[in-house]
């Protein structure tokens, strides 16, 4: 069973952050986790170079975080009164600030959406979010399109899906789906793709060679998947890889993805697609 006893979950107030907070209700509720969450007030980088002066800056910084303050306390407060809740106002580096509390509290799991509003809004995907998944220690969970959240009652994991490469780091991500599949009672699909080239004379020339790749893709996973004591369906394409783990977790109306983390060794070619995978995910993504 995984361990998921604390969750981190950086709150924006945005739409986004009220779906996630759906799926946070549903994992922490599951798993019986604590839930920290966290507002960041994002601080200048040379407080005392501004032009009003370093006390016009602390008299601004008071009021932000007064401000805030009155608007953490009550976010999801009646969707989350079931849950154990400790709400943090900090100030800094959103990115810096979660990886730092995560790493300094032994956080299991840090639920964010992909990009938000108010001072996230400049932070897709590459900033903010790639900088969590990069650089912290647990596992991270996001998505891309979580304003339209189902409502609690409607979150389940009846199918789940594993990107993989064919290498041996494919042992943490197919762990973690293979223990999430046996907690929720699951379906678990696992994904390959062989790149190819889809520009001619490419596409035409390299078809034995691709399927020879395919069979032998799935040959491997398939022994991995055994000797892991994992039953799962192993499904090998040739495409693009975001676009095509996109395609296959929607085909195989997959609730959850889950990945390897992008800043680890030995990923292949999945480690320089994490973030497209993410991105175009038809649904949720845990990175472990």
């Amino acid at each position: 069973m995984p361990k998921y006893s604390k969750i981190l979950f950086p709150v924006d107030f945005s739409d986004r952050c009220r779906g996630a907070g759906r799926y946070v209700e549903a994992i922490a509720g599951r798993f019986g986790s604590k839930v920290v969450m966290l507002h960041v007030i994002e601080t200048a980088a040379h407080a005392g170079d501004i032009d009003f002066g370093a006390l016009a800056y602390e008299i601004q910084t008071a009021e932000k975080t007064q401000h805030y303050r009155k608007v953490l306390d009550p976010f999801l407060a009646d969707e989350m009164k079931y849950l154990e809740v400790e709400r943090r106002l900090e100030q800094g580096d959103p990115a810096r600030v979660t990886i730092d509390i995560a790493q300094s509290e032994g956080v299991d799991l840090i639920m964010m959406p992909t990009h938000g509003y108010g001072p996230f809004r400049r932070f897709m995907l590459g900033s903010v979010t790639a900088k969590v998944l990069h650089d912290a220690d647990c596992a991270v969970w996001t998505g891309a399109h979580l304003e339209n959240s189902p409502p609690l009652p409607d979150i389940r994991f009846p199918n789940i899906a594993c990107a993989v490469d064919t290498a041996a780091s494919n042992v943490e991500p197919l762990q973690a789906a293979a223990e999430l599949t046996e907690e929720y009672g699951a379906d678990l699909t696992v994904i390959h793709i062989v790149p190819t080239s889809d520009v001619a004379p490419a596409r035409y020339l390299d078809t034995d060679l691709r399927n020879s790749l395919i069979r032998e893709a799935r040959e491997i996973l398939q022994e991995q998947c055994k000797n892991m004591h994992i039953k799962a369906r192993v499904c090998v394409e040739g495409g693009d890889i975001a676009s095509y783990v996109s395609l296959a977790a929607k085909h195989h109306e997959a609730n959850l993805l889950v990945i390897g983390r992008p800043h680890h060794s030995g990923l292949g070619r999945l480690k320089e697609h994490s973030y497209s995978i993410i991105r175009e995910s038809p649904c949720p993504v845990l990175s472990v």
